[in-house]
């Protein structure tokens, strides 16, 4: 891999699909994507973010949301005595892109022309040298810098970002809000975006209907284009779709241009309300982010199993 990671408008394209790619240079059957960005130099600078040791965890329970989305089934808890002195569990129904997640380079392809890298899925898992195993191995470590929208929009007077809308978050607002925050997004840096939105959905009646419209960041190319202009190691939200559902098929799809044709590896529905507190108390919004997905040989993604540390 260059280590001068070349600009989108540099990046060579796919012609039919009207779209960049980064496969050449990260290199044909690499794995990792912007993950490579997070080299040992990085992660020994992104220590130097912990001043006070206030560790947050930013995993939703495994049941949550509640209800669950795009037609999966809740999870089912059991736990069983194994002997008289020792009790066991087991998850049944369990989705582990059902919670606070990972979207590994095999959750989407490129159409015909493959998933990251050009890559066709394996028959047999074991055997997808694309899977989210790739990740577990060396873990995902670096400076983790948060873009609080909802706090940024509720502060100039918006209502907030409801989460049964297709609200859409441009890359002006990522940029206004950076701004707002005095935040310089650096090459590797994990971008965490709080929406609000697990908090939102938790306070709708249990009842009610379900969520046919979600909010997300803008899906077209200048999100793309701003997204690996930053140079980002990783994109994390507590979306659950990190775009907006059900879209716009005349904009595309933002999974497409990130996992597929960019190597940016996508994170959803983690819980950022106390890290987002955390971060307000302080008056700065880096930190060191810690991640271990599940090494699943062939998974298309991992439960989140993050950590922010300030």
């Amino acid at each position: 891999m260059n280590d001068d990671v070349p600009s989108y408008e540099a990046l060579p394209r796919i012609e039919k699909l009207g779209l960049p790619h980064s496969w050449d240079h990260f290199g044909r059957g690499d794995t990792l994507g912007t993950l490579n960005l997070l080299t040992t130099e990085k992660v020994a600078a992104a220590a130097h973010a912990v001043t006070t040791g206030e560790v947050i965890a930013l995993s939703l329970a495994v049941n949550q949301p509640d209800p669950p989305l795009f037609g999966r089934e809740p999870v089912r808890h059991v736990q069983f005595d194994v002997d008289r002195n020792t009790k066991d569990d087991r998850l049944d129904n369990y989705f582990p892109q059902g919670s606070s997640q990972w979207d590994g380079f095999y959750h989407v392809r490129a159409r015909e022309f493959g998933f990251f890298g050009g890559v066709e899925a394996a028959v047999d898992p074991t055997d997808a040298d694309l899977g989210i195993q790739t990740w577990a191995r060396r873990g995902i470590v670096g400076r983790g810098v948060l873009l609080d929208v909802q706090a940024y929009l509720v502060a100039n007077g918006h209502p907030g970002i409801p989460c049964d809308e297709e609200f859409t978050i441009s890359a002006d607002l990522l940029r206004e809000v950076a701004e707002s925050q005095d935040l310089r997004v650096e090459q590797g840096d994990i971008l965490i975006i709080r929406t609000g939105w697990p908090a939102a959905y938790a306070d709708r009646p249990h009842d009610a209907d379900s969520v046919t419209a979600i909010p997300g960041l803008h899906a077209g190319e200048d999100t793309a284009r701003l997204l690996w202009d930053w140079h980002v190691a990783a994109v994390v939200t507590d979306l659950p779709a990190v775009e907006p559902v059900p879209g716009d098929p005349a904009i595309g799809s933002l999974h497409r241009r990130l996992l597929p044709m960019l190597g940016i590896p996508l994170a959803e529905l983690f819980d950022l309300e106390a890290l987002s507190a955390a971060c307000a108390r302080a008056g700065r919004f880096d930190f060191l982010f810690t991640a271990a997905p599940l090494p699943l040989q062939g998974a298309a993604g991992s439960p989140g199993n993050a950590l922010a540390i300030l």
